[in-house]
């Protein structure tokens, strides 16, 4: 099956991802290709290729899929093709994994996360970035948990979910002048010049250096205006905050040139 129709380029799938509407991107590489590369693309989750009636029910109808194997072929091919036979809007990358690395498009490591994180409650920075991050580049499906501070490390233990920006939830924690954003981005290995600057962007506002990026410190004024707002929902200031991430992260991968310049007569 040779159906260019049910592609899509590295290029088109990289513009639409790190986003609320980005389509779920499924790594269904056989087990030797898959064992053999240290890399999955960013936001992918693993499935094997076969029996794909066996997990096709576990993903939401009405979010695209993007399947992926390792150079676009017959695998890839014939999973989209089973997936838009079920009624799900698929399609797989054309070239696969090779194409999207020889663009030099951004990976992260194999590395498996929990299901659930857990950390302090009433979040601003850190504790909203990130989730965000999480959900965009590792686990779309991941639950986060806040609790006060004197609970994180009990609740991880009874729900089976990881502590994170809180002393002694290393590696997922502040090292030095990083703040915990940095810390996920180096764990999970994710190579993505724009998740780069805006980490510049969420550590200064985290550590109050505004002087790293002249957007920190507006990264910081909304952050505490949302927390007024929902200060009795974390869920709900995560749900905001979510969108708030979501623009900067695209101005930081396509907008970044744009100007401007209106001035009134």
């Amino acid at each position: 099956m040779d159906d260019s129709r049910l592609s899509i380029s590295a290029a088109q799938l990289h513009a639409r991802l790190g986003v609320a509407r980005a389509p779920v991107v499924v790594d269904v590489r056989r087990a030797v290709e898959f064992g053999a590369d240290a890399a999955m693309l960013i936001g992918a989750i693993r499935r094997v290729p076969h029996g794909v009636e066996c997990w096709r029910d576990t993903l939401d109808e009405s979010v695209p899929v993007v399947v992926y194997c390792s150079h676009g072929g017959d695998v890839s091919q014939n999973v989209a093709v089973a997936l838009r036979e079920a009624g799900i809007d698929a399609s797989y990358l054309d070239g696969g994994i090779a194409a999207w690395i020889a663009h030099g498009l951004p990976t992260r490591n194999k590395l498996v996360a929990t299901a659930k994180w857990v950390t302090r409650e009433h979040p601003k920075i850190d504790r909203i970035a990130c989730p965000w991050l999480v959900r965009r580049f590792v686990d779309p499906a991941a639950e986060f948990l806040y609790v006060p501070t004197v609970e994180v490390f009990e609740t991880a233990k009874r729900v089976g979910a990881t502590a994170f920006d809180i002393p002694g939830a290393q590696p997922f924690s502040h090292v030095g002048e990083a703040c915990t954003f940095d810390a996920f981005i180096d764990v999970f290995g994710i190579a993505d010049p724009a998740l780069q600057a805006l980490a510049q962007i969420v550590r200064g506002a985290d550590t109050g250096c505004h002087q790293l990026t002249p957007q920190s410190a507006g990264l910081l004024a909304i952050s505490l205006g949302l927390s007024a707002i929902h200060m009795r929902d974390d869920q709900a200031m995560l749900e905001s905050g979510m969108l708030v991430y979501d623009a900067l992260y695209a101005w930081c991968n396509v907008a970044r040139e744009e100007r401007h310049g209106w001035v009134p007569r």
